[in-house]
């Protein structure tokens, strides 16, 4: 039975990591409100794939727990922390890609102070996504720490996979250093394919019946 549930949750991991793919692949720049209205259909597809791909990964971490799991239950930090990076995700995908383009095509032919208070709305929104961003990328980074600790330790997945880990928050702390914008439309996409590559690699394994 835990066999199968470590697979069914490898392949949701795997699905997951597609739909995270798929929204960055269609996930267009942003800019000011004429151009928000202009591509509001692409934001909406774009960001709702990327509130459909949450459960798949939310229930696929959570296998990835159980099958990490040990006496100290330390992989279940892990889980806490991606659940609250998820939780930041969904709400910034929510609020950027959905409530966003919805609000500015009603309002994008206001005029004057009324105009100028939509704007500030739209400001708002986008700074409180950069917040939520952040959130994310800490809240996941945290997680795949501990997670590759656990593989290193104990060999329940290729502790190679945990060294990549590793190697990975490295680069992210050496951006974050160097003052990398992680949260621009290309470095979020570049930090997103980096951690896809680590979740497509645990999904993968957890669906094989191999001991390692």
């Amino acid at each position: 039975m835990k066999t199968t549930f470590t697979k069914f949750a490898g392949y949701c991991l795997v699905i997951g990591s597609v739909l995270m793919i798929l929204t960055m692949v269609l996930h267009p720049a942003g800019g000011d409100l004429e151009h928000i209205v202009s591509i509001s259909n692409v934001l909406i597809i774009s960001h709702s794939i990327a509130v459909f791909s949450v459960p798949f990964v939310a229930f696929g971490f959570y296998g990835l727990s159980e099958n990490l799991t040990t006496n100290n239950r330390l992989s279940y930090l892990g889980f806490a922390f991606i659940v609250f990076a998820l939780f930041a995700a969904m709400m910034a995908a929510s609020i950027n890609g959905l409530i966003l383009p919805m609000y500015a095509s009603k309002f994008s032919t206001e005029s004057g102070q009324n105009l100028e208070n939509v704007k500030l709305i739209i400001s708002y929104g986008s700074k409180f996504n950069k917040a939520m961003d952040y959130i994310f990328i800490w809240g996941y980074s945290i997680a795949m720490f501990i997670w590759s600790v656990i593989i290193i330790q104990t060999s329940k997945l290729p502790r190679w996979i945990g060294f990549y880990g590793f190697i990975l928050l490295a680069f992210v702390l050496l951006g974050f250093l160097l003052e990398y914008n992680f949260i621009s439309v290309w470095g979020f996409r570049i930090y997103i394919f980096g951690i896809v590559s680590w979740i497509v690699l645990a999904g993968i394994f957890m669906t094989s019946k191999r001991s390692f």
